[in-house]
């Protein structure tokens, strides 16, 4: 009988194929039509954000920002939206956040909008944040974040 082969191991700093299979795996356990926010918490403290849409995602999670940008939605209403129709849940140093998107469709199509004092707080925080960097922040609230890979993977300006 004869030894396995052996395979040399390169070290690497590039984790993007672990990253991608890691990405790959949290989205096989999730329903179709879901959008993933997924934060690989790194051990030096920092964190890095991936995107991931299961199968019906990405053009439902399009049609979701059309409709919530056409309703002149914003930052307030896609945080109040989204914490109605998300589930998060760990894995080791992996947080994941999974929304459904069909209950968001319907959410924004009916008009759900964030309550005033949760939006007067958002507010605030912007003013604050701009006041301790130095900066002066634009009137009103950002537009709709986005969860669709048109608007979540657009540049931000």
């Amino acid at each position: 009988m004869t030894a396995p082969e052996r395979i040399p191991l390169t070290p690497s700093a590039d984790n993007t194929p672990v990253v991608r299979t890691i990405v790959q795996s949290i989205a096989a356990d999730h329903d179709p039509e879901t959008y993933l926010r997924i934060v690989l918490h790194r051990p030096d403290g920092g964190a890095n954000l991936r995107h991931a849409w299961t199968e019906g995602g990405e053009p439902l999670g399009d049609e979701v920002d059309r409709a919530a940008l056409a309703a002149g939605m914003d930052a307030a209403d896609w945080l109040h939206i989204g914490d109605l129709n998300c589930t998060r849940s760990t894995r080791g140093r992996i947080t994941v956040e999974a929304y459904a998107l069909r209950p968001v469709l319907a959410d924004v199509s009916s008009g759900i909008r964030s309550p005033a004092d949760r939006r007067d707080g958002l507010v605030r925080v912007i003013q604050e944040a701009a006041r301790q960097t130095g900066q002066t922040p634009c009137p009103g609230l950002p537009r709709w974040l986005g969860m669709g890979p048109a608007l979540v993977n657009r540049p931000t300006p």
